[in-house]
């Protein structure tokens, strides 16, 4: 089960370098216009709050990092679940705020990588 965690957390955290690439970096090139279905003036406009954004997906890339990196299962469990569960509380949150789809991209994975941490 260990190795299927590992898998699910390595995901989870690859998804949120995606974001922010694709946020900081993306946002107003083709790629990212089309993936959040703007037009280019807005995209323009609302950069800035993007770049945040997937700054923020950047810190919960690092943590999950960290908490692969760290020798103590114990700790290592506890850093997971931390960064894990923030992850799930952002998706819950971009899914009703937002889009749907949010909850299947970004939370889903991260509470099956919860549900395999327990298991």
């Amino acid at each position: 089960m260990q190795i299927i965690t590992t898998i699910l957390v390595v995901l989870v955290t690859l998804l949120h370098c995606y974001f922010l690439v694709l946020e900081m970096f993306l946002w107003t090139k083709p790629k990212g216009l089309k993936t959040f279905r703007m037009t280019k003036e807005h995209a323009d406009i609302t950069a800035p709050l993007a770049a945040n954004q997937g700054l923020y997906n950047g810190f919960l890339a690092a943590g999950l990092v960290w908490s692969l990196m760290v020798k103590d299962p114990v700790y290592s469990k506890q850093i997971s679940l931390f960064f894990l569960a923030c992850v799930v509380v952002a998706g819950i949150y971009g899914a009703f705020t937002v889009n749907r789809r949010i909850f299947f991209i970004q939370a889903l994975p991260a509470i099956l990588a919860i549900i395999f941490l327990f298991i």
